[in-house]
């Protein structure tokens, strides 16, 4: 009886060994995530409503906590107590990425697009190789998102490229697509991390920055300058991205349930972004911002040929895969095409 007890005993334990293990067991993951944006905006607002998502929906194995306002240090910090296992991932724009993986930043390309709706077929056939060329640098991309186009807003109105003569422009440290778009323009840029922004624009280190308006609302930036020039200069794209690391260690089934909820939020704030773009130059507006055209058809022109003068720059600098900047005025052609707008051939 004893030797039947014991043989049965080892038969279910190797029963119990070939089963998948159980959802209760699985191990419980919390990931820390840093990001710049404000601990009141609505991109946190709508990020912790997906981890209140994601953890019903894997039953509390998942969960996110989230550091903002830049309590966890700029973005290089961040990406180095990613490195050291004492964050799992963070919210990035794309040029803080950059040094990691140089096309992620290929959207920002100056003057490339016009409208969300070019962006938008690009972005459809290109964002599965960026998001494979980030995995193989280690990072995975949870979600992507707007950060809207940037806007030049000054002490001083900027109708025409000589308005920049002797202006005192910021960009973010390393940032190579603005250095050289504005070095094409004949402008020497300032760098600054990002929190010390407003610093310099009330001390007059700088003066005129470029921004998406609901972002300079959101860091209170407007409250430093006088004009905004209502001409997109640049799109700039948002990445939340997770150590590798750190997302093996998430059953595969519940990494979906992380991307579902994590784009889905994305897809909120974009629709929101897009559609709060007008209301947020009327809240300018209503601050006392001015908002000015460039002065001409032909100065917007001339916008576009440094636009045009700035990718032949950096493409020859190497950085980034002159094929994928190819691709992006093929597309961008080819939507132009469809749409009638008269740029065919591909000319920006």
């Amino acid at each position: 009886m004893r030797r039947l007890s014991l043989r049965s005993l080892l038969l279910a334990s190797l029963i119990t060994a070939a089963l998948p293990p159980s959802v209760s067991n699985a191990a419980e993951m919390t990931l820390k995530l840093a990001t710049i944006a404000p601990g009141g905006s609505s991109s946190i607002q709508e990020m912790k409503r997906a981890g209140d998502e994601i953890e019903k929906a894997t039953e509390g194995r998942v969960k996110l906590k989230f550091y903002p306002g830049g309590v966890m240090g700029n973005d290089e910090t961040v990406l180095r107590k990613m490195r050291i296992g004492q964050l799992h991932g963070g919210a990035f724009p794309s040029g803080s990425l950059a040094k990691l993986v140089p096309n992620v930043d290929l959207y920002s390309l100056p003057l490339m697009f016009r409208s969300y709706e070019e962006v938008e077929y690009v972005r459809a056939r290109l964002d599965s190789d960026l998001v494979a060329e980030m995995e193989k640098k280690g990072l995975i991309v949870a979600a992507l998102s707007d950060n809207g186009f940037a806007y030049f807003m000054s002490v001083r109105p900027v109708r025409a490229v000589g308005d920049l003569d002797g202006a005192k422009v910021w960009i973010p440290q390393g940032d190579v697509m603005s250095e050289t778009a504005l070095r094409t323009a004949g402008v020497s840029p300032i760098q600054l991390p990002l929190p010390d922004v407003y610093t310099g624009l009330q001390t007059g280190l700088v003066d005129t920055v470029a921004a998406p308006p609901i972002g300079a609302i959101a860091f209170q930036w407007h409250t430093k300058v006088k004009y905004v020039t209502d001409a997109p200069l640049m799109y700039l794209l948002g990445l939340l991205v997770v150590d590798v690391k750190a997302w093996s260690k998430i059953q595969p089934a519940d990494r979906e349930v992380v991307r579902k909820y994590l784009s889905a939020a994305s897809a909120r704030l974009d629709k929101a972004n897009r559609s709060g773009d007008r209301s947020a130059f009327e809240a300018l507006q209503k601050q006392g911002i001015e908002t000015v055209e460039p002065a001409s058809a032909e100065e917007l022109e001339r916008w576009r040929d440094i636009g045009r003068r700035s990718v032949a720059a950096l493409r020859a600098k190497g950085i980034y895969s002159n094929d994928r900047i190819d691709r992006i005025e093929k597309y961008l052609a080819e939507y132009r095409r469809s749409n009638g707008d008269g740029h065919g051939d591909g000319e920006r």
